[in-house]
């Protein structure tokens, strides 16, 4: 047997009992998960018994199994569709389509990626559908029509085409023509990229999607300003986001790099929270800053994504990389004697693959964030009032009817956020 086809039948292996495990491990963690809060529905805990009402409680407990159970279904339709596209030889009779009507080359290697994108979200559309108008309607969550979804789905396809066409052909073409080292300036013009994106978002595809407008209570935004002052904090501008066109869920958040950075409230946060709330929830957010989480973040960014260009050009080469997937690279010849290109393949199967296995480190990732939501806990109740940012996660936690009673085993490998429980523990002593 030739050493090539026992180390593609070897890899198929491999990614087939990963996926399997994973699959099984996903399958145990949300059935925990749907058992200990059916287990607790009934029951608010002590800790929240004088703040939570039984009926927001049980509206919470119903809303989390029912996304749960949902997301059964999800895993057990992708894991069907991951083995369709690889070890069932759904993206090699793809990939065989696409060379008949194109030929090889760039074009085709582009349309292969088009192609794949487009079935994707097809096949993804009945679930998107069923959170958006049944479970989150079913909740009192949704506030969208099918006229405004269909109009957000076009827009989002349409930037998805304008922004991730140019930068894909870039990266083709630097596989095809920068040598053998070109996963190192592909990765430089996707840093590049996104960096970009960061700055363009706020400004010219955020609003594509939502109204921005300034905010208009002068009282508030002097707190906010002072607030950031204070914590050495520059924006370029406070917006209001008419999130209630879509959703009843609040949040806040900064978006931008740099010079672009904005602060944006959720319309629906500004109607729950009292003045004082609203500073303690931005002190969180400022605490990201003041404690260097998001460039903590981008630089890990930075380096995981330099570890797999690197690996995806060591990869792309090896033939029983494509073999093990259920692929059979393009044999053919170009005019000018270059064997034709697999590139394409090669960054459809690595996107493929790698959320397999790092389903397995996704703990770490958790960890991770939840330590940092913690420290820029720590940082909002030092700068505003523990008891505010408090009484602002309490009317979070409720009105996103975000579950108080999680399974412990879950949240550890899932949760990037702590459970209500830990952080309104953690900020009982500065209340």
């Amino acid at each position: 047997m030739p050493a090539s086809l026992s180390a593609a039948d070897l890899f198929t292996a491999v990614f087939a009992v990963a996926l399997l495990a994973g699959l099984a491990i996903k399958f145990w963690l949300t059935g925990r998960q749907i058992r200990h809060v059916a287990r607790h529905r009934d029951h608010v805990p002590q800790a929240f018994a004088q703040t939570v009402t039984p009926a927001a409680h049980r509206k919470a407990a119903d809303y989390t199994i029912a996304k749960s159970r949902f997301g059964l279904l999800e895993m057990a339709f992708g894991a069907a569709v991951l083995l369709g596209w690889t070890l069932l030889g759904g993206l090699n009779l793809l990939n065989a389509l696409l060379l008949h009507v194109f030929g090889p080359g760039l074009l085709q290697q582009l349309a292969l990626l088009a192609a794949f994108a487009l079935i994707g979200g097809l096949l993804e559309l009945p679930f998107s559908l069923y959170q958006t108008f049944v479970i989150e309607q079913r909740f009192g969550f949704n506030r969208m029509d099918g006229r405004l979804w269909l109009a957000d789905l076009a827009k989002s396809t349409l930037v998805g085409a304008l922004v991730g066409l140019p930068i894909a052909a870039l990266i083709l073409w630097l596989m095809g023509a920068a040598g053998p080292r070109w996963w190192l300036w592909a990765w430089l013009a996707w840093m590049g990229f996104n960096l970009v994106l960061l700055m363009v978002y706020p400004s010219f595809i955020a609003p594509l999607f939502n109204r921005f407008q300034p905010l208009r209570d002068e009282t508030l935004a002097a707190r906010v300003t002072t607030l950031m002052r204070r914590c050495g904090f520059a924006a370029k501008g406070l917006y209001v986001m008419d999130g209630s066109r879509r959703s009843a869920h609040a949040n806040a958040y900064f978006t931008g790099f740099g010079a672009a950075k904005r602060v944006v409230f959720y319309d629906t946060l500004l109607a729950r929270l009292s003045p004082d709330q609203v500073d303690a929830v931005l002190a969180h957010e400022l605490g990201h800053f003041r404690h260097r989480h998001i460039v903590q973040r981008i630089v890990l960014m930075f380096a995981l994504s330099l570890a797999g260009f690197a690996l995806l050009g060591w990869l792309s080469g090896q033939s029983w990389f494509y073999a093990g997937l259920g692929v059979q690279p393009s044999m053919a010849v170009l005019a000018d004697g270059r064997a034709a290109p697999n590139d394409a393949l090669a960054l459809l199967l690595f996107l493929l693959a790698v959320p397999v296995f790092g389903f397995f480190v996704a703990p770490l990732s958790a960890q991770l964030s939840r330590r940092h939501e913690f420290q820029a806990d720590a940082f909002a109740a030092a700068q505003t009032s523990g008891a505010d940012l408090s009484g602002a996660l309490l009317k979070l936690y409720e009105d996103n009817a975000s579950t108080l009673t999680p399974d412990p085993v879950y949240v550890r490998f899932y949760y990037s956020h702590p459970p209500a429980s830990e952080r309104l523990a953690r900020l009982q002593p500065a209340a």
